[in-house]
């Protein structure tokens, strides 16, 4: 028998961590199409941080709830729904929902959790892997021996691009800000340089002979585009997924003409749910194995209850994590 209320983290005001206050909710009933999650654990994002602060509203629909990861056992079905089953463990990117006990969870947006996983490891590759997936294999087009450059390599996406990448046969190149970053960075087969002691535009023309690197991976923005362009090779691409420099910029586009560049990006959050589950689909015929036989491996920071997610939050903000921070639901 479900409770009829839940403990959930909700966004009390836009603001500090601070504003991440425990409150008593209903448990959600799955629609047809959906299930509902008991949640063992739930992954943090820079995206739950932004809509905290009022800059990443939640989509039409979707719960005000922070959390767009969660892993779990499935506790009750929609109508339609035939597959996951009833008890079923699980983890799935969600719309929100994520910091409470039970989370709605569209069903086709499931997947099983990984062989030899927990929940708190499950909980970290939802959002990191369809973020990756979507941008640098479907977008971006990564092809075995090309190069990779992914700025912020310490973070819960830059780790996962690594390991992806490298399992596809990529050489991956990635800036981080402290030797630490670094240092885990290159355990994981990149190089990497210290953005704060070196160009990386530079560091990047010396590794590659001058030819510049295939597809570039951002969560910068601003400023960086001009120097993005100028890492790029022939036929380079740059996909855009975060703007943490800021939105706009001034830039030269004859390099875009002269080498052939194509400039795009995407957000995950407002994508439909067909397209989501297409990524699933994919990620589950092409990265689960990996996961299985331990090619790859989420690089988790720290471990929070859920009552310590103003913790989580500061954490987060502060940049001081390698890899993925994880709420302890159950």
């Amino acid at each position: 028998m479900l409770p009829s209320m839940m403990t959930a983290i909700e966004i009390a005001g836009f603001g500090a961590p601070e504003m991440l206050r425990p409150c008593q909710r209903p448990v959600p009933a799955p629609a047809a199409g959906e299930v509902l999650i008991k949640v063992a654990a739930a992954g943090v994002n820079r995206p739950d941080v932004m809509q905290r602060q009022g800059f990443y509203p939640p989509p039409p629909g979707a719960s005000d709830i922070p959390g767009l990861e969660v892993a779990g056992e499935v506790v009750a079905i929609g109508e339609g729904v035939s597959e996951p089953k009833s008890g079923a463990s699980v983890c799935a990117l969600v719309a929100g929902g994520g910091y409470a006990e039970y989370c709605l969870a569209q069903a086709s947006l499931c997947l099983p959790i990984p062989k030899g996983f927990d929940p708190i490891w499950a909980a970290a590759l939802p959002e990191a892997l369809f973020t990756v997936w979507s941008n640098v294999f479907q977008r971006g087009r990564l092809r075995p021996g090309e190069r990779l450059l992914v700025h912020g390599g310490g973070s819960g996406i830059g780790t996962t691009a690594i390991q992806l990448a490298r399992a596809f046969g990529a050489s991956v190149f990635t800036t981080a800000g402290t030797e630490e970053k670094c240092r885990v960075c290159k355990e994981l087969g990149a190089v990497a340089i210290n953005y704060r002691q070196q160009d990386f535009v530079e560091a990047i023309k010396t590794h590659t002979g001058g030819e510049g690197v295939d597809l570039i991976l951002d969560i910068v923005g601003g400023d960086y585009l001009q120097r993005n362009l100028s890492c790029l090779a022939v036929d380079g691409r740059l996909v855009q997924i975060a703007l943490q420099n800021g939105l706009k910029t001034e830039i030269n586009l004859l390099p875009v003409m002269l080498k052939r560049l194509t400039i795009t990006g995407s957000t995950l959050r407002p994508r439909s749910v067909m397209e989501k589950a297409a990524i699933a689909g994919a990620l589950r015929t092409k990265v689960w194995p990996l996961l299985e036989d331990g090619r790859v491996r989420p690089i988790i920071h720290a471990v929070f209850s859920l009552a310590d997610a103003v913790k989580a939050h500061r954490l987060m903000e502060s940049s001081g994590h390698i890899g993925k921070i994880v709420l302890r639901v159950a």
